[in-house]
């Protein structure tokens, strides 16, 4: 699970996104990463809510020092990058095709003493969950990772057993189709849901999710 394309509007950003190589600076780094769109397609190439999502992250709404933190679908690598290097304790999760060239894209932009702090794991979605700890993670972060129909029961499914009551979901992705928002929809349905921050910009939007607890019937 990874990222996906904008749609035909978007054609003449994909020229630029086909970029051996792209350029940020956050969390007073800079960073160099880098794209491979002809051998890995839409998973190797940096896409607006991925950016958006580090903008967040470093703007401090969210606490990310010190949080064990898991990302899903993560492409190239640059949201749990920003969160390492802003103190975050991350497992970068994607499918396996992906993980070479994202664990190079993680330690060619981590210092070498945040290494011990990340590691590179593949998930696919609803599959294997018991490799990773049941309510075992504080931050769970996605940007653009939700697209695909099909993906949309196993990633909730995923999340519910990643999540435990405490646990923070942050989500960034552009709502392009109804299906995005029957994924809101059916995310709200086990989780609590609102949307904290909007990119007008890019069209971004991040919503935060948490697990609804029970009310006490006392």
């Amino acid at each position: 699970m990874a990222l996906v394309p904008y749609g035909e509007h978007s054609v003449p950003a994909l020229s630029k996104l086909q970029n051996s190589s792209a350029r940020f600076h956050f969390a007073r780094h800079d960073i160099h990463i880098a794209q491979d769109w002809r051998k890995l397609g839409v998973a190797a190439v940096v896409w607006d809510a991925a950016v958006v999502m580090c903008m967040y992250l470093e703007l401090g709404q969210v606490e990310v020092k010190d949080k064990v933190s898991i990302e899903l679908g993560a492409g190239t690598g640059l949201v749990s990058i920003v969160a390492a290097l802003l103190g975050a304790k991350v497992t970068i999760t994607d499918r396996n095709s992906a993980l070479d060239f994202l664990s190079a894209n993680v330690k060619a932009n981590l210092p070498s003493e945040l290494w011990e702090s990340v590691a590179v794991s593949e998930l696919s979605w609803g599959e294997g969950l018991d490799r990773y700890p049941a309510g075992g993670f504080d931050l769970v972060l996605g940007a653009d990772i939700v697209y695909l129909e099909a993906t949309f029961l196993p990633l909730i499914q995923t999340l519910q057993h990643l999540c435990a009551d405490a646990t923070v979901v942050l989500l960034a992705c552009r709502i392009r189709y109804e299906r995005d928002t029957n994924f809101l929809d059916m995310l709200s349905q086990q989780f609590a849901v609102e949307e904290v921050y909007y990119d007008k910009e890019r069209d971004i939007h991040i919503y935060k999710a948490w697990k609804q607890v029970p009310r006490s019937d006392l």
